[in-house]
């Protein structure tokens, strides 16, 4: 083992990280205890996990236990832990590197707003960082439990470019972290305001978080600090608490220690379930998306305990995929403690415990959603906003909750006329046309494109209100989601156009005439277009546009081709159907057409494929085509 002093180089991140945090956070610079206080009780956390399988871990040391002090006259503050402790090797890996999946894309997301920068930095986890932003140097002294005492650590970093590692002799295990405070900083050098801050944001630890009493001392007529320890928060676990006990404060600081995130949540959820399984859920739905939220193979946000021992965080086990961005605790009274992540893949426990913390979640999102109270109804709408594309996800992954995430999705529609997604299949059925037997709805890359899409003409004529559908996972949720309460979910862009009832007799009858009217231009466009469609026919669907494409029932629409298309993956292709409108002036013109016939079809076409957001095959030749049109009108 290396025993000399060494200076090492932070990871580039790292020296990014303390200057945005530095000059980010200043503002809510006591955060620093908070994130120290709970990484030491991660610590402990860990040291009990360990200490299952190992007793002497514990040394002789068993009553685990946090203790901060400060030195006036040396200006620093000392935050000490009996936990797990760090090696050489992890005091590098944990102080000198940011070890996370998404650290690119979250340096990426940052704006240069000191606001959004702060509440992206949260979400991120500053953790032992944070001292910085009071102190001008840090001294971490460690040693990991079960090591002998001459394998400490020294580990010390003014937050600039580089960090010194050195062996030293450590009879205790665990950590101690000293903040050397930066000039101005004095005001956290007592008692009370650090008594203060650890009952605002720690006092849900359930460590007791230690410190040294004062009292009043008669000959110097002032309060002296004593040799005495006392608790400072109530050392026991939140979640295990009874509700009534716990303020809406509490809950919401206990929220910032388990996520990290340094706003409120949106809602919170707990419980005590007792039955077939017992456990107690303390689950909290974020006010915002986490920057990682569409990395899927990110685990959840779930802490797992096993009669109040801490077991493993991001327990993915517990929470389906489409709501990994629930965030909480899970403590099981059943299951073992040295389990292990397969064994929560085999266990029934968990399954019993994953179906009713799915439900539980589920449940705090129909109460917003259906609330009479507009500020709930205004909490879901934000919550869906920002979690709304991952919860469709559960359409197609929870067969078992399908009919009850389908009643929580929220669509934009023609009705509001606005890209706003407020509308719920309820919404929509409770508005739905005398007569009308589906519901009716556009997938398209953006409200615009949909909105003014050809497909919504005769709807629009009839007034009948139509979903438009521009999420990425929309096409997907729609081989999964077919029927809303019986009523079929009908794309107005694939087969054939069958309005039911809403198409009178009069109506019927007249179609019928027209497409014998134009069924020999149908013929001749039919080969005209070979290389392009796979039919052409007459259409009553459109009332403005001179033409527009449609799949067959069972194809993959125009818009999911293109989106397959653009990541890269392979898509079957098939040829489209050319649907004309025989009351449109161009087609009627077309019609008598001889000698441009072609040009007029391969025009028509390519405007069709344009108008519902498609690629070109032969741009060149489009524009030749048009251009060669505009003058031969022009020469007339």
């Amino acid at each position: 083992m290396a025993t000399e002093k060494q200076t090492m180089g932070f990871q580039a991140e790292v020296k990014q990280l303390l200057q945005l945090m530095i000059h980010s956070l200043y503002s809510n610079k006591e955060i620093f205890l908070r994130e120290l206080v709970s990484n030491a009780s991660d610590a402990a956390d860990k040291l009990r996990f360990e200490a299952i399988n190992d007793g002497s871990l514990f040394e002789d040391d068993p009553e685990l236990k946090i203790t901060i002090g400060f030195d006036k006259a040396a200006r620093t503050i000392t935050i000490s832990d009996n936990g797990i402790g760090m090696n050489r090797e992890e005091a590098i890996s944990h102080l000198g590197t940011i070890a996370k999946s998404g650290t690119k894309e979250f340096f990426s997301r940052l704006s240069g707003d000191q606001q959004k920068d702060a509440a992206l930095i949260g979400q991120f986890g500053v953790g032992f960082y944070s001292g910085f932003i009071i102190a001008d140097r840090i001294t971490v002294e460690t040693r990991r439990a079960g090591s002998p005492a001459d394998q400490g650590v020294r580990w010390e970093s003014e937050g600039a470019g580089d960090f010194s590692i050195e062996a030293i002799n450590k009879p205790g295990r665990g950590t101690d972290i000293i903040l050397h405070l930066r000039e101005g900083e004095d005001e956290f050098l007592s008692v009370w305001q650090l008594k203060s801050i650890i009952r605002k944001y720690s006092d849900h630890i359930s460590l007791p978080i230690l410190m040294k009493k004062e009292e009043w001392n008669d000959e110097k007529k002032e309060t002296v600090e004593t040799d005495e320890l006392e608790t400072v928060n109530q050392a026991s676990a939140l979640w295990t608490r009874s509700k009534s006990d716990i303020t809406p404060e509490q809950y919401e600081e206990f929220y910032k220690h388990v996520s990290h995130d340094f706003g409120a949540p949106l809602a919170y959820t707990h419980n005590r379930v007792e039955g077939r399984s017992e456990y107690t859920q303390l689950l909290y739905i974020p006010a915002r998306a986490p920057f990682d939220m569409w990395d899927r193979n990110k685990r959840g946000g779930i802490k797992l305990y096993v009669k109040r021992v801490f077991i493993m965080d991001d327990a993915e086990q517990l929470m389906p995929v489409y709501l990994r961005f629930v965030k909480g605790v899970i403590d099981s009274a059943d299951l073992p403690l040295n389990v292990s992540r397969e064994i929560l893949q085999e266990s029934r426990d968990v399954r019993a415990i994953r179906e009713g913390s799915t439900k539980r979640v589920l449940s705090l999102l129909e109460e917003l959603a259906n609330s009479d109270d507009q500020a709930q109804k205004d909490k879901y709408a934000g919550f869906w906003t920002e979690f709304g594309q991952v919860l469709k996800e559960g359409i197609g992954e929870d067969a078992a909750n399908k009919e009850r995430i389908a009643k929580l999705l929220r669509f934009a529609s023609t009705h509001n006329d606005s890209d706003a997604q407020t509308t719920s299949l309820a919404d929509y059925v409770g508005r739905m046309k005398e007569g009308q037997d589906k519901i009716y709805y556009v997938t398209a890359e953006n409200y615009q494109a949909g909105k003014n899409s050809p497909h919504l003409e005769i709807f629009r004529k009839k007034g009948v209100e139509v979903l438009i559908m521009t999420d990425r996972v929309d096409e997907w949720l729609l081989s999964f989601l077919t029927e809303f309460e019986g009523r079929e979910l009908a794309s107005v862009a694939k087969g054939g156009l069958d309005l039911g009832q809403l198409e009178n007799e009069a109506e019927k009858k007249q179609h019928e005439d027209t497409q014998a009217e134009y069924k020999d231009l149908v013929e001749k466009m039919k080969e005209a277009l070979a290389d392009k469609a796979k039919d052409v026919r007459v259409t009553f669907r459109l009332t403005d546009s001179p033409a527009c494409l449609v799949a067959d029932e069972n194809e993959l629409s125009g818009n999911l081709v293109r989106m397959l298309k653009a990541a890269g993956q392979n898509a079957p292709e098939s040829k489209p159907t050319l649907e004309i409108n025989p009351d449109h002036p161009l087609v009627q013109r077309l019609k008598y057409e001889q000698a441009r016939f072609g040009d007029w079809s391969h025009i028509l076409f390519d405007q069709a494929l344009l108008a519902e957001g498609g690629a070109l095959g032969d741009p060149a030749g489009f524009v030749k085509r048009l251009n060669d049109m505009l003058l031969g009108m022009a020469s007339r």
